[in-house]
């Protein structure tokens, strides 16, 4: 098989979107800093800022309503086999973007092996985004001389959901 055809995951990011600032974002923060530590990752979260104003629910653009993190390399591949057996190793087609790029949602962070409950927290779920790629999509990113990647070099849906039967023995529903 040619390198250049090779799909590899490009990075993880976990996601959980709170909706106010203050003590429940202090502890969806805790949540996915006790998530990276079950996975061997020191990282730490990010705070995510309203981008736009909802006067009902009393958001403004600036306001912190959510925490994610993003994970490259080696390291999110372990994340996501740890985060696969949360949704016990099966996720659906739906979830897997033209583009080859996939989503899933944890229901609670105790579903993860090896976490527990902890009463002070309270019960958070989260969003997991996977972002594949191959060799050669550096072009989209580079400062000088950007360009577009190939049509015929983009990860189609079903390659997707064959890599990630392959590497992560993961049912697509």
């Amino acid at each position: 098989m040619n390198p250049m055809r090779a799909i590899r995951v490009e990075k993880v990011t976990l996601n959980i979107g709170v909706g106010e600032p203050g003590e429940r974002l202090e502890k969806a923060e805790e949540v996915i800093r006790r998530v990276l530590a079950l996975a061997g990752i020191e990282q730490k979260p990010v705070r995510t800022k309203a981008k736009v104003r909802v006067q009902r629910w009393g958001i403004r653009p600036g306001l912190p309503i959510g925490v994610k993190v993003t994970v490259r390399g080696k390291k999110a591949y372990e994340l996501l086999k740890l985060l696969f057996k949360a949704v016990e190793n099966k996720i659906s087609s739906r979830s897997f973007d033209p583009l080859g790029n996939f989503s899933f949602g944890i229901r609670e962070y105790i579903d993860i092996p090896g976490m527990k409950y902890d009463p002070a927290i309270g019960i958070y779920g989260m969003d997991v985004t996977v972002t594949l790629e191959r060799p050669g999509y550096r072009v989209k990113r580079r400062k000088r001389k950007r360009s577009k990647v190939g049509k015929r070099h983009l990860i189609t849906k079903d390659e997707a959901i064959d890599f990630v039967k392959e590497t992560f023995g993961v049912e697509v529903v």
